[in-house]
């Protein structure tokens, strides 16, 4: 088990933890697929998640959250940067 420091981080986190990602975009027949595709690649190739899909009031807009077991703060980093870089997701927390 690794602890981060807050020296080295704004939060404390300890790894391996449970971590949700939540992704959101216009409702579009690709968004999740996409959004889970990043997230599945900086994931051990077995590891178990799951995925929770939610549509806005006018069905305009979809929120995806995906839920995980972290390894590290590296891997969340680049996680987020990847969804961040990808234009169909407008928001990524």
């Amino acid at each position: 088990m690794k602890v981060i420091d807050s020296k080295d981080t704004d939060t404390l986190m300890t790894f391996p933890c449970q971590f949700e990602v939540k992704a959101m975009g216009h409702n579009d027949s690709e968004l999740e697929q996409i959004v889970v595709g990043i997230v599945r690649r900086h994931l051990p190739v077995d590891a178990p998640y799951s995925v929770r899909s939610h549509l806005s009031r006018t069905a305009r807009y979809k929120s995806l959250t995906i839920s995980f077991t972290a390894t590290d703060r590296a891997q969340l980093d680049a996680m987020y940067q990847d969804l961040t870089d990808e234009p169909i997701v407008l928001v990524a927390l």
